[in-house]
């Protein structure tokens, strides 16, 4: 029997508080590994984060405080000028 599985690993990148996020997905046949995959993404303080899993969203709400949002906020300012 085939099956499917997906799980998600996290890190701070910079200390502006960019969080990578890995997606692994496992391929299984009979409970053993046959195939595995990866997608990665940088979520930068402030991005939509409606769309990623639950567990990522409390990582980022945790990171991102209002004051490391702010920080971001005034560097991305910093490079415009």
């Amino acid at each position: 029997m085939l099956e499917e599985k997906s799980f998600y690993l996290w890190e701070k990148q910079t200390e502006l508080g960019h969080i990578g996020v890995r997606r692994v997905d496992l391929v299984l046949k009979d409970g053993s590994e046959i195939a595995r995959s990866y997608h990665r993404h940088l979520l930068s303080p402030g991005d939509d984060i409606s769309m990623e899993v639950p567990e990522i969203q409390e990582v980022v709400k945790a990171v991102w405080t209002p004051e490391v949002i702010e920080a971001y906020k005034t560097y991305q300012e910093t490079l415009e000028t």
